[in-house]
């Protein structure tokens, strides 16, 4: 029994990035048919505009040349979180930090213990990447003579979801083959087992599939309404469920910061992306810690009196995971799947991230299903908490003590056991690759040191012997010195962007 039909309910995306895995990992396996059905009615939620370098090594493997990719998509390179206001202006002179995404130590020596105790009249990142550097400078992270994908630092993007979507749906059915069907889905039938078997549209027409992939959106019409799978609230950890968002128009020759922006406010935090022509932003916030009202008044001063012209849209974000991802035939990617608040851009690389796992192990034969059922469950489930876990951090981590809402986010009955057992630990001791358990976690000791060390957490420094700290300065010398090179060297990050659109990236 071969699985040789199969369907994505829903495109975005979601459904788009779903479609390029199957299609790519699956192309040698004869028979096998894939169909995106999308309502052309529904929109692009839009939310998820920032990614992670992931998404580079993606776009590759799809077969999409990263010159194309930033010239349909609006696109733009992300160095960097910049996270501003997120700890007491009162007791921090430099209130701000950046969460970069290269890797800390070139010269793979860990120098955190140094740092942490001769090395504080800079921040960790300034201290041990170059890249601190190149994103307070504005500079791209490439020359326009690296090759497609390459750069002097690594990168991720920014990019405009509507665009991206039409992008991947292009490559998908041109390139790879796979059947895009415009139709509005009302119903699905299912056999004796609870397996799906069965798609209704609404013109009452019964498509048959083998294999169901649910990229439905908040909806969830397939896992959640067909299959009576509920989600599991995770709003007693992550505390803000709302957001409001807009885009800003922008001059054509105004400067383009290479890094998304979150600014703290009284009650969650505000994202600013940079697109060539328009900034993606957004209010988060918690409406039990602030009305509405009050959200939109804060948003208004941020945007400098200009929100009620920019059609803003407000959107309702229930935090939480499905129970069980993947039911009988049916596997939930996207928001379908759950959602997690923007911070870090979980968004995409949750999504990517499962389709990638769901393409590399599909089940070709029935009887393999419920093997990749259990793996898939227990890979993205662990994925998904250790992602909450490392949004959490930001909130408990911080020390404001302005409103209610940073001092909900300190009591212990908001932060899992997981990370309260992680944080003991690094009280005492510097954050090792060891204590991170599982190759799937999406954020690892990297991501931890940048934010951790970026927010002033305290660690217990152990004696330090005298040929460390010698290697430790030397290094931090040299970090020092190329930083000045390569700043110098590279393209302000809009000058950059003209000149892939113009003379576009060398593949060779």
């Amino acid at each position: 029994m071969k699985i040789k039909k199969i369907v994505i309910l829903g495109g975005g995306t979601a459904g788009w990035i779903t479609a390029n895995h199957l299609a790519k990992n699956l192309q040698n396996q004869k028979g096998i048919e894939i169909t995106l059905i999308e309502n052309p009615n529904i929109p692009t939620i839009g939310v998820g505009e920032g990614t992670v370098p992931l998404m580079r090594e993606t776009l590759k493997s799809f077969g999409i040349r990263e010159t194309e990719f930033i010239t349909e998509c609006d696109a733009t390179f992300k160095q960097s979180i910049k996270f501003v206001n997120w700890m007491d202006k009162k007791t921090h002179s430099q209130n701000y930090y950046h969460h970069l995404f290269e890797s800390p130590f070139p010269f793979e020596d860990d120098l955190t213990p140094y740092w942490l105790q001769f090395g504080q009249d800079k921040t960790l990142a300034e201290t041990v990447s170059f890249q601190a550097d190149f994103c307070d400078a504005g500079k791209a992270p490439k020359l326009i003579t690296n090759r497609e994908y390459e750069g002097i630092s690594s990168y991720a993007y920014h990019l405009d979801a509507k665009k991206f979507s039409k992008l991947l749906a292009k490559n998908a059915t041109e390139k790879l083959g796979v059947k895009h069907l415009q139709s509005n889905i009302v119903d699905a039938e299912l056999d004796a087992s609870g397996a799906l078997t069965h798609l209704i549209t609404e013109q009452a027409e019964n498509l048959a599939y083998d294999f169901f992939v649910d990229c439905s959106g908040f909806s969830a019409t397939l896992i959640e309404k067909k299959l009576n799978i509920e989600t599991v609230s995770k709003s007693d950890v992550l505390l803000t469920n709302k957001a409001i968002a807009v885009q800003v128009p922008t001059e054509p020759d105004r400067p383009i910061p290479p890094y998304t922006i979150s600014t703290a406010h009284q009650a969650g935090w505000i994202w600013d992306i940079a697109l060539t022509e328009r900034r993606g932003t957004g209010f988060v916030y918690s409406d039990n810690h602030i009305s509405e009202d009050q959200a939109y008044s804060k948003f208004d001063k941020y945007l400098v009196g200009k929100l009620a012209e920019l059609s803003p849209r407000n959107i309702d974000m229930k935090i939480g995971i499905k129970e069980t991802l993947w039911h009988k035939n049916c596997v939930a990617i996207g928001l379908s799947q759950g959602f997690v608040e923007p911070l870090e851009a979980t968004a995409l690389l949750l999504t990517d991230f499962s389709a990638r796992l769901l393409a590399e192990r599909f089940p070709i034969e029935q009887t393999l299903v419920p093997i990749m059922a259990k793996r898939f469950n227990e890979i993205i489930g662990n994925a998904w908490n250790k992602t909450i876990d490392f949004v959490k951090l930001h909130y408990c981590l911080s020390d404001r003590t302005d409103s209610q809402f940073w001092i909900d986010n300190r009591d212990p009955l908001t932060i899992p056991e997981s990370l309260q057992e992680r944080l003991l630990t690094w009280q005492h001791y510097c954050p090792k690759d060891s204590d991170f358990d599982s190759k799937t976690e999406l954020f690892n000791v990297d991501n931890y040191l940048y934010v951790m060390f970026g927010m002033n957490f305290k660690t217990k420094v152990q004696p330090l012997d005298n040929q460390y700290i010698s290697l430790a300065k030397s290094q931090i010398n040299e970090v020092a010195m190329a930083s000045k090179e390569f700043t110098n060297k590279l393209p302000m990050h809009r000058d950059l962007i003209n000149k892939i659109k113009k003379y576009g990236l060398s593949t060779v």
